[in-house]
């Protein structure tokens, strides 16, 4: 298992194939994936790049974090895990109705 790396404010035209080439000098890319708004399509600005060795992880965000892609300032680093959402909350259901004329 390789170490996922988040990368944050990428150049909105960026695609997957130039991040994997933007990470591949510093390691074996084993995925890189743009996160993309599920009903524009649209880039959402940042990524995740997973890197074979935790070694090379850590070279490619010392090599790139604070680095200039398009015009923007580069943001790489470890990625946290995905935090568990809650999808409860819904409204109340009224109250017994059996009572009412």
């Amino acid at each position: 298992m390789g170490t996922k790396l988040y990368v944050g404010s990428l150049p909105y035209s960026t695609t997957e194939q130039q991040l994997s080439e933007l990470f591949a000098p510093h390691g074996t890319v084993q995925s890189a994936k743009v996160i993309t708004d599920r009903y524009t399509g649209q880039s959402r600005g940042f990524g995740f790049v997973e890197m074979a060795t935790s070694e090379e992880a850590q070279k490619a965000i010392t090599a790139l974090n604070g680095s200039n892609l398009g015009g923007r300032t580069l943001v790489v680093n470890e990625a946290r895990p995905q935090e568990k959402r809650s999808f409860g909350g819904g409204g109340g259901g009224g109250g017994d109705q059996r009572d009412r004329w």
